[in-house]
């Protein structure tokens, strides 16, 4: 099998809706650790992680060695019977969560994690209407696709009614054309003009992920959360922590992101790197907030055994292995040395992020803050043919998006800046 060969399943029995890096499409074989190789043997040191969702490296022994002994046991159920490696994993959850944090439900992604705590708000509340971020990403249901703020991503033409977005925190493109920190939080006092003249004047809840993802790593200043949480607390609503990207150690030295702005929210999703790639999404309230869900539920793949079995291992395996600290000393190295990047190349008009989640915004001139789309396109092509994988984001498609498995060392942070450097020179 070549790669041409995938590909061409690719292109002849998918979706062509599902979108794909490079020219021409890299199919992955196999990986191991931190690098991933194609049909042709080609070993490519991966960045990335399939959109941070390998978090302790590509097919970790120990992760994989829980997942095999669980699947040998027992491999599905439903949530209509208990089943111990969710008992154990949703125990485990309530002890490592922020707060007051306490009772989980488990879906397949983190689009159902998103839609899970949005009805929690409802019903807990009474109230419907969510306020969400600019450029934020919440999935591909109809509801995440309206919880969305980039207009590519929202390719639903259905519109769900009692959904707001809020100002993003994005100091680099202020929309007020203000300067941090004598902004005096504008964007997040925004959200009181917001509730007063845009909802009913009591909403559900207010979503955000810690950190933008998809957005381009958007990366609010340190004071954003406690006056935006302040302000919709104030008018009924609850906060909804997103963590699908930022969760499990990832931003470095703490759990969730939002525990880097010291606030507790009242329910967290999370997903992707949670299981190192298998299917989960995770909702988690406080015991009052979740008893107000009080109809029936169900949730045919949520509650898995191998999956949870699998999230158990992962989380352990952070735990013993301290990649939360690894990811806030290799993530502060590589950001020192994107930050020499950006010294020397001037397309590079912010790097911003935490840990090991750093995004490298380009553009064609620093005072005009252009996006340069061109230039992004030309550097993937360059570091995919050197054998590095990056990811990219933002509303405009110009942010690199670095996140390379929590495993990796300084060593790699070094083999990985030198393509990015050639690739930078190669634009140049």
């Amino acid at each position: 099998m070549k790669n041409k060969d995938v590909t061409k399943k690719y292109k002849d029995f998918l979706y062509p809706s599902v979108i794909t890096y490079y020219k021409e499409p890299l199919p992955l074989a196999s990986g191991d650790g931190l690098y991933v190789k194609d049909f042709e043997g080609n070993q490519y040191l991966d960045f990335f992680g399939g959109i941070l969702t390998v978090s302790v490296g590509h097919c970790n022994k120990q992760v994989t060695d829980r997942t095999i002994e669980q699947l040998k046991k027992l491999q599905h159920i439903s949530t209509l019977y208990p089943n111990l490696p969710v008992g154990l994993l949703a125990e485990k959850l309530a002890d490592i969560a922020p707060g007051k944090l306490k009772k989980s439900f488990f879906t397949s992604s983190g689009t159902e994690a998103d839609e899970t705590a949005i009805l929690t708000a409802q019903r807990y509340t009474g109230a419907q209407e969510i306020i969400a971020l600019r450029h934020c990403y919440s999935g591909r249901s109809v509801l995440a696709m309206n919880l969305t703020a980039h207009a590519g991503w929202r390719i639903s033409k259905t519109l769900v009614p009692g959904i707001h977005h809020a100002i993003a925190p994005y100091c680099y493109r202020c929309a007020f054309h203000l300067k941090y920190p004598s902004c005096d939080m504008a964007c997040a006092r925004d959200l009181e003009e917001l509730i007063k003249t845009e909802t009913c004047g009591k909403i559900a809840a207010f979503i955000a992920e810690p950190i933008l993802g998809v957005g381009g790593f958007i990366t609010p200043p340190k004071e954003y959360f406690k006056v935006a949480v302040d302000i919709v607390r104030k008018y009924g609503g609850l906060f909804i922590s997103d963590e699908v990207q930022t969760g499990w150690g990832r931003t470095g030295n703490k759990w969730f992101g939002i525990e880097q702005y010291g606030v507790v929210p009242d329910i967290m999703t999370s997903a992707k790197g949670m299981a190192n790639g298998n299917p989960i999404g995770w909702t988690i309230a406080t015991s009052e907030v979740a008893d107000g869900i009080n109809g029936w539920t169900i949730c045919t793949f949520g509650g898995n055994p191998v999956t949870a079995a699998t999230a158990l291992a992962v989380i352990e395996y952070i735990e013993e292995e301290k990649l939360a600290h690894n990811a806030a000393v290799v993530g502060a190295y590589l950001r020192d040395k994107l930050m020499e990047l950006a010294d020397r190349y001037k397309i590079i008009g912010e790097v911003r992020g935490m840990g090991l989640m750093q995004g490298v915004e380009l553009v064609k001139d620093r005072k005009t803050k252009e996006p340069n789309v061109e230039a992004i396109l030309k550097i993937f092509e360059h570091t995919k043919a050197e054998g590095l994988l990056i990811g990219k984001g933002g509303l405009y498609g110009n942010v690199i998006r670095i996140t390379p498995p929590m495993t990796v060392s300084k060593r790699e942070v070094d083999d990985a800046i030198k393509i990015i450097d050639r690739a930078f020179k190669a634009v140049k």
